[in-house]
């Protein structure tokens, strides 16, 4: 396994911490599925597909994701 040394400012470390904390997890792991889950959504993407919120309740679009 590769390893990387990356900086981050305070705040997305914060956000890190955080998240990992919530679940219960490293924050390597948490850079490891955000990029897992960037590369899906790049890939689906490029097919032409689109990333939207939706309503729990309703399916309805409330929002759409663009630009990542």
């Amino acid at each position: 396994m590769a390893k990387l040394t990356v900086q981050f400012g305070d705040r997305i470390n914060d956000n890190l911490e955080e998240i990992a904390k919530r679940k219960g997890i490293t924050k390597s792991e948490v850079i490891r599925r955000a990029l897992a889950m960037y590369m899906y959504v790049d890939d689906e993407t490029k097919e032409g597909n689109k990333l939207t919120i939706t309503s729990a309740e309703d399916d309805k679009v409330l929002k759409e994701i663009v630009n990542l």
